[in-house]
């Protein structure tokens, strides 16, 4: 089984995760692991020793939903910024 996956906020489109062992494939026609997902996309399972046409077609699940960040806490988003408290209170003169 297969699934896609989040890369910055969209959806692969160069690549699939493999469930079985969580690796990463490339879509890359020299790629046998590639070359097998194409088999399995298209209804094939690999039995014994031969690929055999086991339905229509598969469809990769669809990737998990990305975790939504923690917010920032005042404290890191200065630090983000590059100031200090004490800079800070200094540009609103306080």
């Amino acid at each position: 089984m297969y699934q896609q996956y989040y890369i910055e906020g969209k959806i692969f489109e160069n690549g699939i995760k493999r469930l079985s062992d969580g690796v990463y494939i490339p879509f890359d026609q020299a790629n046998t692991d590639y070359q097998k997902y194409l088999k399995w996309l298209n209804g094939y399972e690999f039995q014994g020793m031969e690929w055999v046409k086991t339905s229509e077609g598969n469809t990769p699940l669809p990737p998990d939903p990305e975790p939504t960040p923690e917010p920032l806490t005042a404290q890191q988003k200065l630090e983000a910024a590059g100031l200090t408290v004490e800079e800070l209170k200094d540009l609103l003169g306080l």
